[in-house]
Formats: C-alpha cells, sequence, structure tokens
C-alpha cells in the first residue's frame, strides 16, 4: 500500500468509531435482571472494501452491503449466518484502468465477545469481538476486465475468468458493539478475508485478500437471564423516635388565703320608676344574696339599709313613701330569706332628699352600707410541683430482615 493509501484508510477508520461511539446510548450500570445468559440478534451492515491488487487503494475503494442472522448461546460465545457482497475493483495501475465485478460471500463466524469473556459485568456501554469464520464467496460479470484485455494484449490475463468464479472465504475481524442487553445496537466491524488466487482474475501464487469496514444496526431479542441470585441478612436499624418521660415541673398556682380585715361596705340595688316592691326591683335576688353572703363573713358589723328617690319625679311625700317601702322590703329579704340578724339591721329613708348619683334615674335605688370586721379572702400566687411530661428523642434499635443481591 501507498502513504496516501494509509492515510486514507486510517482516516475512514478514525471517522467510523468516533461514529459509533457518538451515537451509542448504552449505559454502564448493572443489570438486576441477573446474569445474562443467551440472546438473538438480526443485522443490516453497510460500509467499504477492497481487494488487494498492484493499485492504489483509494482506486479500489467500492461500497458493500451485508446482512446476518445469529444467536449468543452464552454472554460471550455465539454464532452468526453472514451474507455481505456488492461490487468490487481490480486494475492495472500502469495503465491507469479499473474494473469492476459482482461478489456475494455467504459466512459461517464464530463470535468471541472478549470483553464479556473477561468481565463479570455483561451490559457494556462498548464490546470488544473476535470474528472468525469460512464460507464461499462467488464472483460474476467480469464483463469490464474483457474489455480491457482486448485492447491491450499484452496484459498476463490468461487465467482470468469468464463467467463466474467461486472461491473459498476464510475471514477474520473484529467488532466494536453497543451494549449487547439493548433491544438496538450499533457496530462496527472490520474483516480480513482469505480468497482464491485468481478471484480478481489475477495470479501471484498467493490469495487475494479482501478488506472490509462497515457500521451495522442490529436489533436483538429472546434475551434469556439467569435470575439475580439474593441472601437474607439481618441488619441493625437505629430509629429516632420521641417518647414521654415523666419529669417534675413547677407551676405557679393561686392560693385562696382567709383573713380578717376592718372595713367598711357599700352595695346598691336599683328599682325602675314608681317601683317600691323588693322583688320587683331589677337583679334584686343577686344583689340581696350577694350583700347577705358578705354580712355572714362578719360577725360584729352593723348595717343601714337606706332607701332614696329620684328628685326629677313625683313630689317630695310621694318620693318619702317609695324610699321607705324600698328600703324596708330589702330589709325583709335580708332578714327573712337569707337569716340575717335583725338586731344588726336598721332601715332609713331619704326620700329625694338626698341624691347619691348625679344621673337622675339611678337615683331609685337602695344603698345597704356596713362597718366592721369582715373575713376577706385574697389570692396569692405560689409555686408548686406537678407531676408531667416531656418529649425526649431516643435512639431505638431494632433489626430488619434485607435481601443482598449477590455478585455474580
Amino acid at each position: 500500500m501507498t502513504n496516501n493509501s494509509n492515510k486514507t484508510m486510517k482516516k475512514l477508520f478514525i471517522f467510523m468509531v468516533a461514529t459509533l461511539m457518538t451515537l451509542s446510548t448504552a449505559n454502564a450500570q448493572d443489570n438486576e435482571k441477573g446474569k445474562l445468559k443467551s440472546y438473538n440478534f438480526v443485522e443490516a451492515q453497510g460500509g467499504v472494501q477492497f481487494t488487494s491488487t498492484d493499485a492504489k487503494i483509494d482506486k479500489l475503494l467500492m461500497p458493500t452491503a451485508g446482512f446476518s442472522i445469529g444467536r449468543y448461546f452464552s454472554p460471550a460465545v455465539g454464532l452468526r449466518l453472514h451474507v455481505n457482497g456488492w461490487q468490487t475493483k481490480g486494475g492495472f495501475d500502469q495503465l491507469d484502468q479499473y474494473y469492476k465485478f459482482n461478489y456475494i460471500t455467504t459466512d459461517a463466524d464464530l463470535l468471541l465477545n472478549l470483553t464479556n469473556l473477561f468481565s463479570k459485568r455483561y451490559n457494556h456501554a462498548l464490546n470488544l469481538i473476535l470474528v472468525g469464520g469460512f464460507g464461499l464467496t462467488n464472483a460474476w460479470n467480469n464483463d469490464q476486465l474483457k474489455a480491457i484485455t482486448a485492447q491491450h494484449q499484452d496484459l498476463n490475463t490468461q487465467l482470468a475468468w469468464d463467467k463466474n468464479r467461486l472461491s473459498h472465504n476464510i475471514r477474520a475481524g473484529l467488532r466494536l458493539e453497543t451494549n449487547v442487553t439493548k433491544p438496538l445496537g450499533l457496530s462496527l466491524e472490520v474483516t480480513a478475508n482469505s480468497l482464491s488466487d485468481r478471484f480478481n482474475s489475477k495470479a501471484n501464487t498467493s490469495d487475494d485478500w479482501m478488506f472490509t469496514a462497515m457500521l451495522g444496526l442490529s436489533i436483538r431479542f429472546g434475551h434469556k437471564y439467569a435470575g439475580p441470585t439474593y441472601i437474607t441478612k439481618l441488619i441493625d436499624v437505629v430509629d429516632s423516635v420521641w417518647v414521654d418521660e415523666p419529669t417534675t415541673i413547677m407551676v405557679k398556682e393561686k392560693k385562696p388565703v382567709v383573713k380578717m380585715e376592718q372595713k367598711r361596705i357599700e352595695e346598691v340595688v336599683f328599682f325602675n320608676i314608681r317601683e317600691s316592691e323588693a322583688d320587683a326591683a331589677q337583679g334584686i335576688d343577686q344583689a340581696i344574696k350577694k350583700i347577705a353572703d358578705l354580712m355572714k363573713t362578719s360577725d360584729d358589723a352593723n348595717f343601714t339599709v337606706t332607701g332614696y328617690a329620684d328628685k326629677g319625679t313625683g313630689n317630695p311625700k310621694l318620693n318619702k313613701m317609695y324610699a321607705l317601702k324600698r328600703a324596708q322590703g330589702v330589709t325583709d329579704k335580708l332578714i327573712n330569706e337569707h337569716g340575717i340578724d335583725a338586731s344588726r339591721v336598721k332601715s332609713d329613708s331619704k326620700g329625694d332628699t338626698v341624691q347619691p348619683f348625679e344621673e337622675n334615674d339611678k337615683n331609685r335605688c337602695v344603698i345597704v352600707t356596713g362597718e366592721g370586721t369582715f373575713k376577706v379572702t385574697t389570692y396569692e400566687e405560689v409555686e408548686v410541683e406537678k407531676q408531667s411530661t416531656k418529649k425526649v428523642k431516643k435512639q431505638v434499635i431494632r433489626q430488619e430482615e434485607i435481601k443482598e443481591l449477590v455478585a455474580d
């Protein structure tokens, strides 16, 4: 091969590898289905080839296409039936003349996935595969060579074949292929094919060689997996939990304190206009009960029940009568209904001569006053202990059963 031819083939190979790497979408994660056992595939390929002869390689490059069906019996070993062909070229470099003819090759190939052979994993982004096989190649349509030899009688083409040429084919090569566990795959395959000496109509006492470089698209199907192997393990799991824990807390409470105190009291019962009966006074029961309860807290106080009338209505004589009746009615209820000693209660009436309130209508009232020593209840704030609970975070250890995938 010439230097130019070598550069051309090198560039072509780099381009094919770059294309394959760019289009590859495989990932490198472990397959949880288990270990791959086998799968089938079909593949279509296209690329270039040339058959070596005494001519420049760039003049000999021709397209080629291939199709194959096959099966991998294990992740590393497979077989395929492969067919490829189209046209190839021969030529006479000194004449700068070239001739085409058709061919088709059928091979049975052994496929050895070197990546899976030396790795425990089987779903690699790229797989390197060794190809080796044998078969038959049939060539036909050699008319262009006949035309050249008719013009140049001095050419040594006495062994040129006429209608067709059947030849053995012995193949060896390498493949780069994307993740074989995926349903679709891309490949780059480069092979060298040994053919009989007269394949290109020239005789040089050694086999002719055809070199191919093809990109392929494959469909994989029927994947079978050995189920994953698991072992059961007990592990300690630490949980953080909140629990209620007993505790003693100090709280503030109001404690009643009873003491005797010298004081003066004054309570008021109000009446509506022209009312004098104690039972008719608004809120009479609640007011008189309050007064009676207060009276009972003292053993020495005397009380005066004084009736009043408003100056704005009636006349002095009538108002005095109303005031007196009001005072007497309240006094009777205190003595008769609440058991207050009559000797400690005195009734009085001011009529409308005294107006205890600025607002006229409020002066229709009875005012109960008293002075002496009374029981007075007050509330002091004290701290006391109480049992309670508080939330505390604690670590709790428990055992949990898990299944762990066993690596192949």
